[in-house]
């Protein structure tokens, strides 16, 4: 195969009749060297010169045969959890190459008419495909031989194509594969997956998942949609690290093994809890003014609690936003106990000349000693910034006060309903409750592996709250630790700190992100938090916040790019239009005749036939590429301009040993409900599940 201007890899493997002489003459020479006027000795040095060049062609026929092979059927390619290789330094994403010139270039060679031959099936496998649909309802032995055809099995030389879809054209222009990496160190400026419904996002997650577990650093996963599978992987991965103890399980749709969590329960500065609640309201037009008040109001609760001693959480803040006046009381009783001992006995004294008409206008509808505090405050004087907030808070008109908060309660009631009350408003005080009780830097400290399912299925209300509170808490966690350090407040240690890698895995993140996602991406790196985010397309993320610039924002600041099969031109664009445009080569079949003038001449006409090589300027990558991509296939756009394609192991099936049974039961009732019964799946849970041993680590 010699060095041509173009390839020319999809054509008649001719190097073959090279081969075929070259065996013919060496045999020649072998046994019958006096044919060929040849001394026995010079025969057989002549037999090895023509197996030598018969073995280079034959390597050169290969490497065509092989090239036709892969751009049919990819060969197969699958790893147990166990193959998958492990690296301190850098992240395992598959099999490929970096996408170049050349492979643009052999992508539009093989759009050729005269070459399409080569990209079919061979008549013999189009045959068995027909005759399984026609036989598929004959009796045997029909039936008995499509079966046998349709069996996927390498000794079934008709075995049909996996069903990937997409065109293997696109990953075998290069049969020569290696395994792609990614640089630990670049997974900091986040990685954003893009790929439509059932094309490989989860099952790419788990790799990386896996990777994480295994390198011994913080795994936190949010997945929406409740995926059995991924809980699997996880789990059992975590007990093959030897990490079972630092595994926790947040499942929103069972949540009788759940672990419990309190978003607004660890802060650094009181204000905190204000501030993530009122960032899940809106701030469009007229409602910025009621998030404003939401705000003041909550952070006026908060304070509160904290210096009665208690832990804010979502169940308080919602009691006393519905009934302001018992928090009012408490808290004059706990500060006049302190500050002014002969207070009460006159508060008590005015509540009981208290009626309904002396009461004044705007007091009306609040407890009588309410309205007697309030007067007592009046005439003395005692200054407290806790108490005068409440104090404002309950001067308002009653109906009025219910207009104004009226943006706040529907939130606090998604977070507060039936048994999610449970699980984000822990009993920290009740000690028969098995449920550990976790928040982000406790995690964060013990290099924890944390699995939340957020249930969106049924209830994508409350799985996008309670999505929205993680991240939010998850922001002020970063800011602790880019402050202050993850060792802040426990004894000092003579070992050097070092960050802390917290790897964030968002399946579906556009169902949970919110305006508390922007900061996270922008500033969460200097905290070592790795965002691996992954949804279906660009306009998913524009949709959910609403604002174009705010969803430039977001794609900003993910330095990595893995793109799957996508179905939307805009988000194919989001990768094709940061490539270069390369220079291809074209030919042109150039033929034509020229009649003689001369009547004289012995030369009736002239001819010529030439083949013309030009160069155009192609894009590297089309839309259309991304739109045709298989399953389990992916561009990766990375470290600064770097296109690689890459192809994911197929995960192989192995067995449960690692997962208790209870653990196992959940997952298989967690396949059967959300693919089955996604409706009525709670129905199934019932009180017979007991929480796995994962989540019965210490807290």
């Amino acid at each position: 195969m010699a060095e041509q201007v173009l390839e020319s890899r999809l054509r008649p493997a001719v190097e073959l009749y090279s081969v075929a002489v070259s065996a013919g003459a060496a045999l020649l020479c072998l046994q019958t060297p006096w044919a060929v006027a040849l001394s026995p000795a010079l025969g057989h040095w002549s037999a090895a010169g023509f197996a030598l060049f018969g073995l280079l062609r034959l390597r050169q026929a290969g490497q065509v045969l092989r090239y036709r092979r892969h751009i049919r059927r990819l060969p197969r390619y699958a790893l147990t959890s166990r193959q998958i290789p492990l690296s301190r330094q850098r992240l395992f994403m598959g099999r490929g190459f970096r996408w170049t010139r050349v492979h643009t270039q052999r992508l539009v060679e093989a759009q050729e008419p005269a070459v399409a031959r080569y990209l079919r099936q061979p008549w013999p496998h189009r045959l068995a495909r027909v005759l399984e649909q026609r036989l598929e309802h004959s009796p045997p032995p029909l039936s008995w031989l499509t079966r046998l055809t349709a069996c996927d099995s390498p000794l079934n030389p008709l075995r049909p194509l996996p069903p990937v879809g997409g065109s293997p054209l696109l990953h075998g222009v290069e049969p020569n594969e290696t395994h792609v990496t990614l640089p630990l160190n670049e997974r900091v400026g986040h990685t954003l997956v893009l790929g439509t419904t059932r094309v490989g996002k989860t099952r790419l997650a788990e790799l990386y998942i896996t990777q994480d577990i295994h390198r011994g650093e913080v795994c936190i996963v949010f997945d929406p949609k409740g995926d059995a599978d991924l809980l699997k992987r996880m789990y059992v991965e975590a007990r093959r690290a030897g990490r079972e103890r630092e595994f926790y399980v947040f499942h929103l749709g069972w949540p009788d093994i759940s672990c419990r969590y309190n978003a607004i329960g660890r802060f650094s500065r009181v204000t905190e809890v204000a501030s993530r609640i009122a960032s899940q309201l809106s701030a469009e037009g007229n409602s910025a003014a009621f998030r404003e008040f939401a705000w003041r109001f909550v952070n006026i609760i908060a304070r509160a609690l904290v210096e009665l001693g208690r832990r804010p959480d979502y169940l308080q803040i919602q009691r006393h936003v519905i009934n302001i006046d018992a928090l009012f009381i408490e808290y004059a009783e706990h500060l006049f106990a302190r500050q002014d001992g002969e207070a009460w006995p006159q508060i008590l004294a005015l509540e009981s000349r208290l009626t309904e008409r002396n009461i004044p206008r705007h007091m009306q509808g609040r407890e009588r000693r309410v309205v007697a505090i309030e007067q007592y405050l009046a005439s003395h004087r005692l200054f407290d910034p806790v108490l005068d907030g409440l104090r404002s808070a309950v001067r308002y008109d009653r109906t009025y006060f219910d207009k104004i908060v009226a943006s706040l309660l529907p939130l606090l009631e998604k977070l507060t309903t039936g048994k999610t009350a449970q699980l984000l408003a822990p009993d920290y005080s009740d000690l028969d409750d098995p449920r550990p009780i976790f928040d982000w830097l406790q995690v964060i400290r013990k290099g924890g592996i944390v699995y939340v399912g957020l249930d969106a299925l049924s209830d994508a209300e409350v799985a996008a709250a309670v999505g929205n509170s993680m991240f939010a808490d998850l922001v002020s966690v970063a800011g602790h630790l880019y402050k202050h350090g993850l060792d802040h407040g426990l004894p000092p240690s003579h070992k050097p700190q070092r960050p802390v890698p917290i790897n964030l895995h968002a399946d579906e993140f556009n169902e949970l992100m919110g305006d508390e996602f922007i900061p996270l991406i922008n500033k969460g790196g200097g905290a070592g938090i790795q965002v691996t985010a992954y949804t279906q397309t660009l306009s998913d993320i524009e949709a959910r916040l609403g604002n174009r610039a705010k969803a430039g924002q977001v794609i900003g600041n993910f330095n990595t790019l893995q793109m799957l099969r996508v179905r939307e031109t805009a988000t194919a664009e989001l990768l094709t239009q940061q490539l270069p445009r390369v220079n291809v080569l074209t030919k042109t079949l150039v033929s034509g005749a020229t009649d003689t003038a001369d009547p004289s001449a012995s030369t009736d006409f002239t001819s010529s036939s030439q083949d013309r090589v030009s160069s155009t300027a192609v894009p590297l990558l089309e839309p259309a590429h991304l739109v045709s991509l298989p399953k389990g296939q992916a561009f990766s756009f990375q470290e600064g301009g770097q296109l690689w394609k890459v192809r994911m192991p197929l995960p192989k099936p192995a067995p449960d040993d690692a997962m208790p049974e209870n653990l196992q039961e959940l997952a298989r009732l967690m396949r059967a409900s959300y693919n089955d019964n996604a409706g009525q799946w709670w129905r199934a849970n019932g009180s017979a599940a007991q929480p796995p041993a994962a989540a019965q680590s210490a807290d």
